[in-house]
């Protein structure tokens, strides 16, 4: 039977009808973003009421002959009440920044909603699953998220390397140049990016346009390593020689040596091209016609998922991390890996031979060594695929073609099959590897993040990896829901493009100016977070330092601020501006205090190194 192609919502007509409570005006990005994705879905709104100060957030998901799913937002840990909960806020109390900061010079908001965006996406995957707990006779029914848990799920790879008993990563907020790192600029002022995941070409090119072999050697490892580090330090006559240059000059020595060029983009220059005005979902859908064969039920107990098999082949974070999210929800996910293990086992640091950054991601699967190269190979995965419910890739386009493992083949061994693929650039045809780094540039991202930040480009942080993963995870649970509603197999489509695409969407959705009177400010001891969103709040904050404001000139308030701001240590600040409804909090500098905290560490389980912990919990 040939697939059917989803050009409306994945539950349209099918009587699934959501509604959203309680959302604070200050986070108001996480109920914009998860009213889009459920919309994206098919999923039937029915509306809600507006902030109730008494109240939690809550996500109710309604399926027809099913209990009433109910998420809510957890915040149990106290660090942040409701009424101050907001972007800029999670990002200073869960490390976000200190990472972020590792690339942009200094602690800095990273100027997207990103953990809005990831938190929406997180509540969305979490009912989804309980409905599909329900269809296939479990009895959870409700669910806390931490809007915290998400925050530090999201930097979980950098806080691996920054516990590990041994050998411990240390990269502080202004540690390196934040302009002696990617992207890069031409002598005509063009700020673009360079990939490629081969040595081979990297060298080519530096070579080609005046460095020694040597040099060329000693960037290699920086640049190669930016995206477990966050940080890429690279020898100043990188710049140096490649400000020399013309932008076509350089477009045409990468083409010589292999090397791809992606120019950074403003937001409006992505919403101009031909495929932007396509790209409105976050997911691609085809399904199929239930195939009429009654697969074994398992009832899960305790997560949802259990019971499900999914089957992972995946390299890096945003695949991976979306079978780990699976397993987190209670998935036998099974990770397939070339003899003798993936390679990204052995980035340091490493415990008991182990990359712990590369365990932050995959230590709730079992593995199974396979060649997928060889005709054995691919015939043990099919076999593998008759029994499992998922099979979840980010193979390069074509590749699984080639192998004859893509959706048609797979769907002729498993009907049924819930077939995911974790895909970089999606319908957009630009001539580089879709990378994280890449697509910031290309969506508009990174000039956003940089206007923000006071970099040239974007963060290395890995935004789009991580939550691509998070969105690839969400297409997973609802197809599978789908096939429990309507039966058939399903193949999932999600991508890095259209998950920047959706974060931008979000980002310049009725920004809030404010007064000027919000960032990070030094303390006498510390750094700390502050934001002013009503003039009530301005005018407390001007009481709390003993002062008034010249609401006129935003630069001398600021300066007063700065200034009053250092008589206290941050903590101290925390304490008294908090009180009086203000959101102010300490920023965390060294991610590995996280550890140390005694409400941050309950996110935590701290063996061989500090791994975050499920965000979610079930009744």
């Amino acid at each position: 039977m040939s697939a059917m192609l989803m050009k409306n919502g994945l539950f349209d007509h099918s009587g699934l009808t959501w509604s959203i409570d309680g959302v604070p005006p200050q986070w108001k990005k996480y109920g914009l973003s998860l009213t889009s994705q459920a919309n994206m879905l098919g999923l039937t709104g029915i509306g809600g009421r507006h902030h109730d100060a008494a109240g939690e957030p809550t996500f109710k998901l309604c399926v027809p002959g099913l209990t009433t799913i109910e998420t809510r937002i957890s915040l149990n840990e106290g660090r942040i009440p409701l009424s101050l909960l907001s972007e800029q806020a999670l990002q200073a109390v869960s490390g976000l920044m200190s990472v972020h900061g590792r690339s942009s010079g200094r602690l800095v908001p990273l100027g997207v909603d990103y953990l809005s965006v990831m938190t929406a996406g997180m509540t969305l995957q979490a009912a989804l699953a309980v409905a599909l707990g329900q269809m296939n006779g479990g009895d959870l029914s409700r669910v806390g998220i931490s809007p915290i848990g998400c925050a530090m799920l999201s930097i979980g790879q950098y806080l691996a390397g920054a516990t590990v008993r041994e050998d411990r990563e240390s990269f502080s907020p202004g540690q390196y140049d934040s302009m002696l790192r990617p992207p890069f600029v031409s002598a005509d002022g063009v700020i673009f990016e360079l990939e490629t995941l081969d040595s081979g070409p990297w060298r080519r090119f530096w070579e080609g346009i005046g460095l020694t072999a040597e040099q060329a050697d000693r960037g290699w490892r920086v640049f190669l390593l930016r995206y477990a580090r966050a940080v890429s330090p690279l020898p100043d006559e990188y710049m140096t020689c490649i400000g020399r240059l013309q932008f076509q000059k350089i477009l045409e020595k990468a083409k010589a040596s292999g090397i791809s060029v992606v120019p950074v983009r403003h937001v409006t220059d992505r919403r101009s091209d031909i495929d932007y005005q396509y790209a409105t979902d976050l997911w691609k859908f085809n399904t199929r016609p239930a195939s009429g064969s009654v697969r074994p039920r398992h009832v899960p107990t305790g997560l949802p998922l259990r019971g499900l098999r999914v089957i992972e082949s995946c390299r890096r974070i945003q695949g991976p991390l979306a079978g780990h999210l699976l397993a987190m929800l209670g998935a036998d996910v099974i990770r397939i890996e070339p003899p003798g293990g993936d390679l990204l086992r052995a980035m340091p640091p490493c415990e008991d031979g182990c990359s712990v950054r590369f365990d932050a991601l995959n230590h709730l699967k079992a593995v199974r060594e396979i060649d997928i190269k060889t005709s054995f190979g691919r015939k043990e995965v099919l076999e593998m695929v008759r029994e499992s419910d998922v099979f979840l890739h980010n193979w390069a386009p074509g590749k699984a073609e080639t192998m004859k493992l893509d959706h048609h083949h797979l769907h002729d061994i498993q009907p049924d099959l819930v077939y995911a693929q974790a895909g970089g650039w999606g319908a957009a045809h630009v001539d580089a590897p879709g990378t994280d780094f890449t697509v910031q540039a290309w969506s508009g991202v990174a000039k956003a993040i940089s206007s923000t930040s006071g970099t040239r480009g974007g963060s290395l942080f890995t935004v789009l990896d991580v939550l691509g993963g998070v969105m690839c995870s969400v297409g997973i649970s609802a197809s599978l829901l789908h096939r429990s509603v309507r039966g058939g197999g399903v193949y999932v489509m999600s991508s890095l493009m259209d998950t920047a695409d959706h974060l931008m969407q979000i980002t310049a959705s009725d920004s809030f100016k404010g007064y000027g009177l919000h960032g990070v400010f030094d303390t006498r001891k510390g750094a700390i977070s502050i934001e002013c969103t009503t003039a009530e709040q301005v005018r407390e904050l001007a009481r709390c330092l003993g002062g008034t404001f010249d609401r006129s000139n935003v630069v001398a308030d600021r300066q007063k601020v700065e200034c009053k701001l250092l008589s206290r240590t941050a903590l101290e600040w925390e304490s008294i501006l908090t009180r009086k409804g203000i959101a102010a909090f300490e920023v965390i500098e060294d991610i590995s205090d996280l550890a140390k905290d005694i409400q941050m560490r309950t996110h935590l389980i701290t063996n061989a190194y500090s791994a975050v912990q499920s965000p979610w919990r079930f009744q």
